[in-house]
């Protein structure tokens, strides 16, 4: 169990305070004091390292399988004993430009918090240290611990579509380069992209519903002064949803503008190889009629009869090229 254990503490009037090393005996503690709670922070337990947690916990079973199996979708579940909270953290990779989701799962129950860590996208460290930090904060117990988890992750989505809006806008420019000839690469790179997007929308989108109950009354388990702070979450998340919104609204735009100017480059290399195949036709058309070695042909016996025909097809071959290049085929 110390493996995947990342910390366990006990906090008493908002303060971290020294416990016993067995979780057991520290959620006994915290229940006896009345006024603490235990949190402990779990990194993808396996089945029998969870077990022990779940019998002591009171964990209900359903909430314990999601835990474990992960690839759930954001989700808030009461039980009678607890309440389970699905998020999926989004981390952004500046060196790939890839956007990759982590699993965060939320137990708070009576004294306790449980916290179960899918990936690395879960930013609990940093939440911790913050909540310690801040006693008037932590003082309010388990529901604390939730909203603190909640914001810091609605938080980095904002973060991360501010920083999926510059890659955008990059995409942008290079698509509408008038030199850009890779139209293959390019349209590689707005799929990847719309992949991306579709990943972050799978993690933003279905926290909305959640986050709207926490923010309502009547949540067990959740302190009904905190449904202002979780109404402030609330509306973080639906700004975060609607720049995602917004970027795949813009990258399927990007998609047909890239399409089209496929199009009007794929006519523009049919309107020059025509115009190029119609000026060839000409002098393959003269050179084609005096091939056909008749003895009585125009012109055939006289001196000039050679260079007047060259000089037929060079003049014919002209007057196509200034033709086409004024009406902008070549």
């Amino acid at each position: 169990m110390r493996a995947v254990i990342v910390d366990c503490a006990i906090y008493r009037d908002g303060r971290r305070t020294e416990g016993p090393s067995d979780f057991s005996d520290a959620l006994d503690e915290a229940r006896a004091a009345g006024d603490a709670f235990l949190w402990i922070g779990l990194h993808e337990p396996t089945e029998d390292e969870f077990e022990h947690v779940s019998e002591e916990f009171a964990l209900h079973p359903l909430a314990v399988e999601d835990a474990l199996k992960a690839h759930q979708r954001p989700k808030l579940e009461v039980y009678d004993d607890s309440l389970f909270v699905v998020l999926k953290p989004v981390v952004y990779e500046p060196k790939s430009d890839s956007v990759t989701t982590g699993e965060l799962m939320v137990f708070i129950g009576d004294s306790f918090v449980v916290t179960v860590r899918h990936g690395e996208g879960a930013p609990l460290r940093a939440v911790r240290e913050r909540l310690e930090a801040e006693p008037a904060v932590l003082r309010h117990g388990p529901t604390a611990v939730l909203y603190a988890i909640s914001d810091a992750v609605v938080d980095h989505y904002i973060e991360v579509a501010a920083e999926l809006q510059v890659d955008l806008e990059e995409m942008e420019t290079t698509v509408f380069e008038p030199a850009r000839r890779d139209a293959k690469n390019t349209a590689a790179r707005i799929y990847t992209f719309k992949r991306q997007v579709l990943e972050f929308r799978r993690a933003a989108g279905p926290l909305a519903a959640p986050m709207s109950r926490l923010a309502g009354a009547g949540v067990p388990f959740v302190h009904d002064q905190a449904q202002p702070f979780f109404r402030d979450v609330s509306d973080h998340l639906t700004r975060a949803n609607e720049q995602v919104e917004g970027l795949d609204r813009l990258l399927s735009d990007i998609l047909s503008a890239h399409l089209a100017q496929m199009g009007v480059r794929q006519n523009d290399d049919m309107r020059k190889i025509s115009a190029w195949a119609a000026m060839a036709a000409v002098p393959t058309m003269v050179a084609g009629v005096y091939g056909m070695n008749f003895e009585h042909m125009p012109e055939l016996k006289q001196v000039w009869a050679y260079p007047a025909t060259l000089l037929l097809m060079a003049g014919a071959v002209y007057g196509l090229f200034r033709l086409f290049k004024r009406r902008g085929w070549l």
